[in-house]
């Protein structure tokens, strides 16, 4: 069940029932592709930083070690040992990024596995037999993500494929949900929507899976290559589309600045890499801009990534520490970058929650772009 508690413009500050527990939005699902944070992060360290919701690939999971396993185990939360709630995405994504390795047609996707080579096909009904075995909390339709500059004929026939996909998704994510060895008859299905940067097919395909009545709905396809101007015209021509009554998803986005724009545009959830990628690279989020720790002047700098932070890092190292860990190739260098930026975007969602509840989200957001803008 999914209630909208407070309104600001189209941003929503809302929560969101799941058989694994409430979700404050907007939120930030904290990515971990393949059942674990990359950068040496558990999920206890997940509790620690403010997690709500953690994101793990089908596809992947698919790969190895295989849903089968992952199902023997009791499913994802048990394996990992998380009992908060999932989100898994469909493969969609991963299968259509290995262009070279695949072939779609109606019933699905012929692809190659891009770990040992192996052929493997992947449908609707398949895509949703596998998280049904990872017993996930929220499974995501299985879609086709075309290309930001493919043809207008092309992105057009595309999205129909991905309707008529979406219809089968649900047809079978009811069947499974029915059976009594399913191990999570309330696992939640979004759709996803998609027309690349044509606001026309995007508008018509919001309004054809809205009509499914599904438990949310993911905006997908952007953050792939269209210029930041052109995802925000897409979300202010497609959000007030989808039902504002159920959750909306921006998948794949972004950094600070665009999960900003995006809350303001009626988005309540956000996935992206960059917190964990950036981390393992030194590369760390702060109020006053982006900090690269490999840089010369932290040598000898004897304050946290940033004063007042309450993450694992800033509360016990300095950016000397953490620099000398990083130019030595120590994993634990990595590991606390990761787990600063996490938490980093796990508190900048419950500034925003705050904001919304507080009824000034527009001076927040102004004031906490101007600060981005600073580069360090």
């Amino acid at each position: 069940m999914y209630r909208i508690k407070k309104l600001e413009g189209r941003a929503k500050r809302a929560e969101f029932e799941t058989v694994h527990g409430t979700i404050q939005t907007p939120v930030f699902m904290n990515v971990g592709t393949a059942a674990a944070i990359k950068g040496a992060v558990s999920t206890m360290d997940l509790y620690e930083i403010g997690t709500q919701v953690e994101l793990s690939n089908t596809y992947h999971l698919h790969v190895r070690p295989g849903d089968d396993v992952v199902r023997r185990f009791g499913g994802l939360h048990k394996f990992m040992v998380w009992d908060r709630p999932i989100l898994t995405d469909s493969g969609g994504f991963q299968v259509f990024s290995l262009a070279g390795l695949r072939k779609i047609k109606e019933e699905g996707v012929y692809f190659q596995s891009h770990v040992d080579g192996r052929k493997i096909f992947m449908g609707p009904e398949e895509s949703m037999q596998i998280q049904s075995n990872l017993a996930s909390t929220i499974a995501m339709a299985f879609d086709e993500c075309p290309s930001s500059v493919a043809s207008r004929e092309y992105v057009q026939a595309s999205v129909d494929r991905t309707t008529r996909w979406l219809v089968r998704c649900k047809k079978e994510m009811e069947r499974l949900n029915s059976l009594p060895d399913t191990l999570n008859r309330q696992q939640m299905l979004f759709g996803i929507n998609q027309g690349a940067v044509y606001e026309d097919i995007r508008i018509a395909h919001a309004k054809e899976i809205s009509k499914l009545d599904l438990d949310g709905y993911a905006v997908g396809g952007l953050a792939v290559g269209e210029s930041h101007e052109e995802m925000y015209r897409i979300l202010d021509a497609v959000v007030p589309y989808l039902p504002q009554d159920k959750p909306t998803y921006l998948m794949g986005v972004g950094t600070p600045a665009n999960i900003l724009e995006g809350v303001e545009r009626g988005i309540d959830f956000f996935d992206c890499v960059y917190p964990s990628r950036n981390g393992r690279h030194g590369h760390v989020y702060t109020s006053h801009g982006k900090l690269n720790l490999f840089n010369e002047k932290y040598k000898l700098d004897d304050a946290p990534i940033e004063e007042g932070c309450g993450c694992p890092a800033c509360r016990h190292y300095s950016r000397a520490y953490i620099r000398h860990l990083l130019k030595a190739k120590e994993m634990l260098g990595m590991r606390l970058c990761v787990l600063h930026n996490l938490y980093f975007y796990n508190h900048l969602m419950e500034e925003i929650r705050e904001a919304l509840d507080q009824g000034c989200f527009a001076e927040y957001k102004a004031q906490k772009l101007a600060g981005f803008e600073k580069r360090t």
